[in-house]
């Protein structure tokens, strides 16, 4: 249950969608754009795996980072 709650809350890096405007944006990537969903964030997330309290945060904030990445490859079959 302790690691369902985890993986639930690295949810949270999605907050930073609420510093810029629009708020959401269906042909903006995620990746690079956001705060919380930049390049030095991401290799922060990936030294997270390295330490065995802290691994299940990296793997919950990366699989994150992974299903935005996704959705950014995605974009050009939906957005003009």
């Amino acid at each position: 249950m302790r690691i369902y709650a985890v993986l639930l809350l690295t949810m949270v890096i999605d907050l930073d969608h609420l510093l810029v405007n629009p708020v959401y944006d269906p042909c903006r990537c995620s990746i690079g754009f956001h705060v919380l969903h930049s390049y030095p964030a991401i290799v922060l997330y990936a030294v997270l795996l390295l330490f065995k309290p802290t691994r299940i945060w990296g793997i919950g904030l990366l699989w994150h980072i992974a299903t935005d990445y996704a959705d950014c490859l995605l974009q050009p079959f939906y957005c003009n």
